[in-house]
């Protein structure tokens, strides 16, 4: 499961990549246009735009892979073991709950928006709100193969605290290491 969920997510880091890039040379090209020429290529717009939400969305589940979103741990990092995992777990089943809503919802937009079009693109709503389903899902399936690895016991006392302090941690923990000490 670990494999598919890393294929996965080194699949959303290049399609982010690929819409960052679109969008930059989208924008900075309409820019060049309406100022240099005084037109402009008015698609640029609305699909820089469908491909920020789409971006953002992904973005959100490679984050939430690498445990990379703020968080604070004054609490629970004071927590007994037991009491730790309690909090894991509780947050794991909250932010499943959360994804069903997000996934239901996402879902009923993407179906009453599936006969209406973009207003530039006349491209069907329904790819927009899709992104809130895709984004569900993905979430869905990382939160709950941690919430099985802290079930099944296969987590260490490290991983417990699914907060990353800073901006330098990050670093590290995506170097394998985390306060200087081997994960």
């Amino acid at each position: 499961m670990q494999k598919l969920i890393d294929l996965a997510c080194r699949l959303f880091s290049f399609v982010m990549v690929v819409c960052l890039a679109l969008m930059v040379v989208m924008v900075f090209g309409n820019v060049v246009l309406r100022y240099g020429f005084n037109t402009g290529i008015t698609i640029s717009e609305e699909l820089s735009r469908w491909l920020f939400v789409w971006m953002t969305f992904l973005g959100a589940v490679v984050a939430l892979r690498g445990h990379a979103h703020l968080g604070t741990d004054m609490l629970v990092s004071r927590l007994p073991v037991a009491g730790k995992k309690l909090c894991l777990g509780a947050t794991h089943l909250l932010m499943l709950y959360l994804c069903w809503m997000m996934a239901k919802g996402g879902w009923q937009q993407t179906v009453i928006n599936l006969g209406s079009t973009s207003a530039v693109m006349q491209a069907s709503m329904a790819w927009f709100y899709v992104s809130g389903v895709v984004f569900a899902a993905a979430a869905a399936l990382v939160i709950a193969h941690d919430f099985f690895k802290l079930v099944t016991g296969k987590l260490g006392d490290r991983e417990l605290v699914a907060v990353i302090e800073s901006e330098e941690d990050v670093a590290a923990a995506q170097a394998g290491t985390v306060g200087g000490a081997a994960r």
